[in-house]
């Protein structure tokens, strides 16, 4: 684990409008690892994973569409398939042709996504704390899902989100430089793109797309997350298939507060 979270130890890079965070580029012979936040987060979030897992093998991080330096997709209310579609332009322009893919809560919509209509591309799919997204919610449910969150931005703001919003990220034992870096990665949201993230929720559907991916799958919960808890990851976990694993203790951000139980989990999935 990193002494102190830093940011500016992986710095951010652009490429095909995507910004995106890197390590271990020396390690041509082995599959990159790429690395999709959450709705409330960013690519710096994984500095842990970048820094242990990059000793081994390629690991990248995006920010997001309409995060950090990335472009922002075109529709005002979009689709899982237009963030996979970025996904895909900026692992082509990175000549990236397999990978393995983690995401986590949002980015397990986007990678589920991509895998379902990319599935020659994922060597291995790894899903954390899964948000399901509520396209397949009555039209009521799903407006007032999108609504209340964009009203909540309104109202407060990316450093209000993060004041008021960052604590649920993480269990009651983490630690205090844990909630520290959720709360500085969550403050540095673009209102833009977190509300266009905030109608992906709404819009998506990913119990559907990975029932649709017949490749190799994990899903992972921690046994404390508050926001995605294991009840919910399970739906995704038979979807898919496959037994739900549970980290014991971790909350929702469960890759910033136990990193190395969560390296583990991402190193099992690559093997």
């Amino acid at each position: 684990m990193l002494k102190t979270f830093d940011a500016n130890a992986f710095p951010s890079r652009r490429i095909n409008g995507i910004a995106y965070r890197e390590a271990g580029a020396m390690h041509t012979a082995t599959l990159p690892i790429v690395l999709l936040h959450g709705i409330g987060s960013g690519a710096a979030s994984w500095v842990q994973q970048l820094d242990a897992l990059g000793a081994k093998t390629r690991v990248l991080a995006w920010d997001a569409p309409g995060y950090g330096d990335s472009m922002p997709v075109a529709p005002a209310s979009p689709q899982a398939i237009d963030y996979a579609d970025a996904l895909r332009g900026w692992l082509d322009a990175l000549d990236i042709e397999r990978c393995v893919l983690v995401g986590h809560s949002l980015g397990a919509i986007i990678a589920g996504s991509f895998a379902a209509t990319h599935p020659e591309r994922i060597a291995r799919l790894l899903l954390l704390s899964p948000a399901g997204g509520y396209g397949a919610a009555s039209e009521d449910v799903r407006t007032q899902k999108r609504d209340s969150r964009l009203k909540m931005l309104e109202d407060l703001g990316p450093q209000g989100l993060a004041d008021q919003r960052s604590a649920n990220m993480l269990s009651a034992h983490a630690s205090e430089e844990a909630k520290q870096w959720v709360r500085w990665n969550m403050a540095r949201v673009i209102p833009h793109g977190y509300a266009q993230a905030t109608h992906l929720l709404a819009n998506a559907d990913l119990k559907s797309d990975i029932a649709r991916f017949k490749g190799r799958v994990k899903v992972a919960v921690g046994s404390e997350d508050r926001i995605t808890p294991p009840e919910a990851c399970e739906q995704i976990a038979q979807a898919a298939g496959v037994s739900l694993h549970i980290a014991k203790g971790a909350g929702h951000a469960g890759y910033i507060e136990q990193p190395e139980t969560y390296n583990q989990i991402i190193e099992d999935t690559e093997a």
